[in-house]
Order: structure tokens, then C-alpha cells, then sequence
């Protein structure tokens, strides 16, 4: 029979990169925070397949956004979980996104003959932060600094109308 082995070995690293922005608006009556915009831009080099690589864009944003707003586990006093399944567990649904906005530029990388770099992790990585600084930006004017996610609505609200009775007490 025929058999060969090869290894490929690059001499540097690759780095991809990309900017994604969110724009939120935060209901102050009921703690409901909306997804008004989302736009990114990655550059993972040369794209291979653009419809898988948008793809997984948009699914990592989509897992991104459910990490900063929805999905939380809770336990009880003796450690035991309560959000054990999808009725417990919140999801990112459809409607809880917009239309993704996104474009991509392309530098190559000088490491590898295809100059491509990854794109798997970039919305994901991306979008938990985008979301969570727009929404902290959304509650700095009712004083509040720092907040853990996910923002959940009754987190979000707790946090408002806690930091309006604190300042009413002032």
C-alpha cells in the first residue's frame, strides 16, 4: 500500500480580529433589555466559504447575546441546581435578535500559504462583551456602575429601582 505523513508546523501564530457594536435600549419600567442594532466586522483573512463563515457569526453572536441577557444557572442554599432544563434555563430565541449587520475586511495572514485565520469563536468572543457594555451604558444615567450578568430583566430592574429608592434616601 501507499502511505505518507506530513505535518504542517507554521513558524508564527495567527490572530484574527474584528470590532462588533451593540445598541440596547433598557425598559426602566419592567427591567427589559432590547436588542436595537448589532453590527460587526472580522477579519479572519481570505474567506473560504462565506456562507459558513457568516453563519458562524451569526450563531456565536446569538450565543454571545444569550449569555449577556438570558442564560443564568441558579442554585439553591444547598448547591442544588434549579435551572436544571430548557423551561428553568432561558435561551436566546429569534425574537430576542435583529438583523445582524455584518461585513468583514481581509488582510492575510503571512504564516500559512492560504493566509486564513480563524472565524469560529469571533461572535461569540465579541458579542457577550458588546452587549454587556451597551447595556451598562444604557443604566450609567440611573447611577449604576457595575452589575453582574446576565441582565435579566428582574436584575435589571432590581438594579434601577434599588438605585432610586439608595438616592431618594439621600
Amino acid at each position: 500500500g501507499l502511505e505518507a505523513t506530513h505535518f504542517y508546523d507554521p513558524k508564527n501564530f495567527v490572530y484574527p480580529f474584528g470590532t462588533h457594536i451593540a445598541v440596547v435600549e433598557v425598559d426602566p419600567d419592567t427591567g427589559k433589555v432590547k436588542l436595537l442594532r448589532y453590527l460587526s466586522v472580522d477579519d479572519c483573512g481570505p474567506v473560504v466559504n462565506p456562507l459558513i463563515a457568516e453563519g458562524q457569526v451569526h450563531g456565536g453572536i446569538a450565543q454571545g447575546l444569550g449569555q449577556a441577557l438570558l442564560e443564568e444557572a441558579v442554585y439553591d442554599k444547598e448547591g442544588q441546581i434549579l435551572s436544571g432544563n430548557f423551561l428553568e434555563y432561558t435561551l436566546p430565541r429569534a425574537d430576542d435578535l435583529v438583523q445582524i449587520e455584518h461585513d468583514h475586511t481581509v488582510t492575510p495572514c503571512p504564516h500559512n500559504p492560504l493566509g486564513i485565520k480563524g472565524i469560529g469563536e469571533a461572535g461569540t468572543i465579541a458579542s457577550t462583551a458588546a452587549v454587556a457594555n451597551a447595556v451598562m451604558d444604557a443604566l450609567r444615567p440611573f447611577g449604576i456602575v457595575h452589575l453582574d450578568m446576565p441582565y435579566t430583566p428582574e436584575k435589571v430592574w432590581r438594579a434601577i429601582h434599588g438605585n432610586r429608592l439608595a438616592q431618594a434616601a439621600d
